[in-house]
């Protein structure tokens, strides 16, 4: 149901609009300042924070704002979204701590960074609404806990497809449908892409060879796919997922087997993703139904004899759709996507080539490392590195192209903030319990 739109044009009406702070200035950064300033009633951007001051003035200025002040302080922050001026700063937490604002976008893609921006974004209790997955896949339950105890909504956004996704998700069940796959269409899927063979493709659009990167190489993919999982209570079906390639521009209705119907139909469902299908770069949702008169109006509406029912969002449009999930947070307290308790998928690290004792890794789209989706329980027993945590790591092994790494072949870094709110994670909801227990059954099925 689409109740947005009115409630943004009643504060609009009002002269009471949501004041948002934006975290990054980069690609898809820029798009979100100019969708706020210029199509989003009832909403203002009222400051931006970037490392460089100069691509937040950038992003204000294509957005049609000509001048932005630039702040050192909280209480100049507060003055000026008091006047009516646009502020733009080179911290962070200046936004986080400022009374007059009441949600952030953090849109860096950065780990640590965002995790100190969305830490202090909470305990200023403001909603915060991520469009980086990497966070929301690396430590996005142990943040879910500290929004929900602070009042605030953690969310990550509509637009971005685990956004979309979800909210197709949760559609399909308003139906009495039961969804067993959760899926993402992609164009492209190599691990071992690197920042110089997307360096082209990146140019041509304007982005960061690294972000590009984390697509084409599966990392990206991995981390949208687990916080769905987060979010839903599902798995994956093994260790990367299934993540079946068919000819280019094949219908998603002619791929259902390319999933194991068991798999599907006999646990809590699974996320995954395929490559080369239409529509793209949509997502879809495979569901099911016990009613075999529902069944035959399902049939009748065009949507088969089953047993799964396909339901799909043929786009997604990013930018367009965050101001969106601010008013859902702010006006609704309600999540596009937020974990639902524990974690149920992470996002390991594996070497995209040789690795050799004593490098440091390098981060999420670069030359060293990619993700894989893997269980939560498996993660923990196999003592695995979300890939979340791996960069500046040491290494003290060489290590195998495609090998997995686990804790035991680094050198964590000190005293970062993710590694401390892993910890946490791990602790508050005895994962090691919860492996006990998967143990348990286990060997149950096996006597």
């Amino acid at each position: 149901m689409i109740i947005v739109d009115n409630a943004l044009a009643r504060l609009e009406a009002q002269n009471k609009p949501i004041k948002v702070g934006l975290v990054g200035a980069g690609f898809m950064g820029k798009g979100i300042a100019l969708q706020i300033c210029k199509y989003v009633p009832g909403m203002e951007l009222v400051a931006i924070a970037n490392r460089s001051l100069d691509k937040a003035k950038f992003a204000y200025n294509q957005a049609g704002i000509e001048e932005s002040i630039e702040v050192t302080s909280s209480a100049q922050l507060d003055k000026n979204i008091l006047n009516g001026l646009y502020s733009v700063t080179t911290d962070p937490m200046l936004l986080c701590r400022a009374a007059g604002i009441d949600a952030i976008i953090e849109v860096t893609g950065a780990v640590e960074y965002a995790a100190k921006v969305a830490m202090c974004a909470i305990e200023n209790k403001k909603h915060i609404i991520l469009m980086d997955a990497e966070l929301d896949g690396t430590v996005g339950p142990i943040l879910k806990v500290y929004a929900d105890k602070a009042g605030v909504v953690l969310t990550n956004a509509d637009g971005d497809q685990p956004g979309v996704m979800m909210n197709l998700y949760r559609f399909v069940k308003t139906l009495g449908v039961k969804p067993v796959l959760i899926g993402n269409i992609k164009g492209l899927h190599d691990p071992y892409r690197n920042p110089t063979t997307q360096k082209g493709f990146a140019e041509k659009w304007g982005q960061n060879p690294v972000m590009v990167t984390s697509f084409a190489d599966g990392s990206k993919i991995s981390f949208e796919q687990a916080i769905v999982a987060n979010g839903t209570g599902m798995r994956v079906a093994k260790r990367g997922m299934i993540g079946p390639t068919v000819p280019s521009g094949t219908h998603l209705k002619d791929v259902l087997d390319k999933y194991p119907l068991e798999e599907l139909t006999e646990g809590p469902g699974i996320v995954d993703y395929i490559v080369g299908a239409e529509p793209s770069p949509g997502v879809f949702v495979l569901g099911t139904h016990d009613d075999p008169i529902q069944q035959h109006y399902l049939n009748l509406y065009k949507l088969g004899e089953g047993p799964l029912y396909l339901f799909y969002t043929p786009y997604h449009l990013c930018h367009f759709e965050v101001p969106q999930t601010v008013a859902r947070a702010v006006l609704f307290k309600d999540a596009a996507l937020t974990p639902m308790d524990k974690p149920y998928v992470e996002v390991v690290t594996a070497a995209k080539i040789d690795l050799k004792a004593g490098e440091i890794l390098d981060g999420i789209g670069e030359y060293m490392t990619y993700g894989l989706c893997e269980n939560a329980d498996t993660t923990y027993l196999e003592n695995l590195l979300p890939i979340g945590v791996a960069e500046n790591c040491i290494l003290k092994h060489n290590i195998q192209k495609d090998q997995v790494l686990t804790y035991d072949d680094v050198i964590l870094p000190e005293g970062r903030l993710i590694d401390k709110l892993r910890r946490e994670q791990n602790e508050y909801f005895k994962m090691e319990e919860s492996v006990n227990d998967v143990k348990g059954e286990s060997d149950e099925i096996l006597i």
